[in-house]
């Protein structure tokens, strides 16, 4: 990942260690030996990163970070002497990247530039995330006009001129994380990032790190800091999907970020304060979680501060025509293709079925539809429901107690049969993480094929 580095010190012998040696990794290096050098500099060269010295003659290395970060977003990092540890506080606390202390270890050198594009390519994405607007795709995809749906439209707006904690619950598939960004795309911040975040995606043992970030030699890997997502986002949303597969102990830690807004880097002993906005989303029963000990009362209680409840697709059948003419319009132009509609007959065999998967699961099915269509319409011949011999007859011969578990455990193991007992192909499938299957599988007791 080449960089360009800007390198400010006095010490002729310092700038041309650090221009021999980043030159040599394949960087573009510039050093100059003022801080009025560099800012003449700054727009010309337009560097990625800036290594400066405190201590140099006029204007010193903290005045040349003020004036870089009122200037622009880039980096900075300041050179400090181990007797000059009040300089590294002042220079993190006015905002530096970091800070390298003499004599200069060219081994951490090379992480820190490492560290600083990798986490300038991920600002970077998150200000594209800003490109979406109030009219972007999170509100377009809201589609229906069913009562229920109705009410959680009337819901967001009244959460898009606040910042209450949300809790988004219903079936995979139903639309949770939309229903965030339209909150967060609708309200006065919706220039800030949204960051979601799948809790179900990355490993546990990685989770922690991920949100709240990390210092060098936390654990094994860590060989440099890193600041945690809860760091980028600053005073903007973060979105916390499947919250109730997480563990006791991440539980703990998420508790004390809605309770003081503060948090600890792993391996850190440093507190830091978050002004991000928490918004969560499950298909679980957190209730039911409650009462098994599974999931933490005190944080189901500071995350339920306002509760949307989204209903399955099969609970909002009138929708289905609705949000089949937009899926197919939608597909036309990411397919290519010249379908332009849909017979009367598979559009009844849509609103008949039963989707277990719901809206994701719809979306899918007319995206195999509109590949496999060759005229003008899609028919029922094209429709491949797969996953799906759930239909409503199915669901009604369910205990009344306990049909949401019972169809989800049919379905699992279903999927589990068809693909041989493949785990793999199975969470593909399911669109979940291994993990998950695992523990869907334990959960209802399933069977593996022999």
């Amino acid at each position: 990942m080449k960089a360009r580095v800007l390198v400010v010190d006095d010490d002729l012998s310092i700038r041309e260690t650090f221009e021999r040696h980043l030159t040599r990794l394949g960087h573009e290096a510039l050093v100059v030996a003022s801080a009025e050098e560099a800012l003449n500099a700054l727009a010309e060269f337009d560097p990625s990163l800036v290594i400066t010295d405190v201590r140099m003659p006029g204007m010193d290395g903290l005045e040349l970070l003020r004036r870089i970060r009122e200037a622009c977003d880039t980096q900075v990092v300041v050179i400090t002497a181990f007797e000059g540890m009040k300089s590294a506080i002042t220079a993190m606390r006015e905002g530096a990247y970091d800070y390298l202390t003499k004599p200069l270890d060219l081994d951490h050198i090379d992480l820190l530039v490492e560290r600083s594009e990798r986490d300038r390519s991920l600002r970077r994405r998150i200000r594209h995330l800003t490109a979406e607007t109030a009219e972007g795709s999170a509100l377009d995809e809201l589609v229906g006009q069913d009562p229920k749906m109705i009410e959680i439209y009337k819901t967001i707006g009244v959460l898009s001129g606040n910042r209450a904690t949300v809790l988004i619950t219903g079936e995979t598939g139903t639309g949770k994380e939309r229903i965030a960004r339209a909150i967060h795309f609708n309200s006065p911040t919706a220039a800030e990032p949204f960051i979601g975040v799948n809790c179900t995606a990355i490993p546990e043992s990685l989770l922690e790190s991920e949100l709240f970030g990390h210092v060098r030699g936390a654990f094994t890997g860590a060989v440099d800091r890193r600041e945690g997502y809860f760091d980028l986002a600053g005073s903007d949303t973060i979105f916390l999907d499947e919250i109730g597969d997480t563990t006791p102990e991440f539980q703990a830690k998420l508790l004390r970020v809605l309770e003081d807004r503060e948090f600890f880097p792993v391996g850190s002993e440093r507190l830091r304060h978050t002004e991000g906005r928490i918004m969560a989303a499950t298909q679980r029963s957190l209730e039911a979680d409650v009462r098994d000990g599974r999931f933490r009362e005190d944080l189901f209680f500071r995350l339920q501060v306002v509760e949307i409840r989204v209903p399955p697709l099969r609970h909002r059948r009138s929708d289905i025509p609705r949000l089949t003419e937009h899926f197919l319009a939608k597909l036309r132009d990411e397919l290519h293709t010249d379908v332009r509609g849909i017979t009367g007959s598979a559009l009844g065999k849509l609103t008949e079925y039963h989707w277990p998967g719901n809206v994701r699961e719809l979306e899918h099915a007319l995206t195999r539809a509109m590949v496999a269509c060759r005229g003008p319409l899609v028919d029922v011949e094209h429709l491949s429901l797969r996953g799906g011999e759930l239909l409503k007859g199915d669901l009604e011969t369910c205990p009344a107690d306990d049909r949401l578990a019972t169809v989800e455990a049919t379905h699992v193991q279903r999927i589990l049969d068809r693909t041989g007992g493949n785990k793999r192909k199975t969470a593909r499938i399911l669109g979940i993480s291994r993990p998950r299957l695992d523990r869907l599988i334990q959960k209802h007791n399933l069977e593996l094929p022999e």
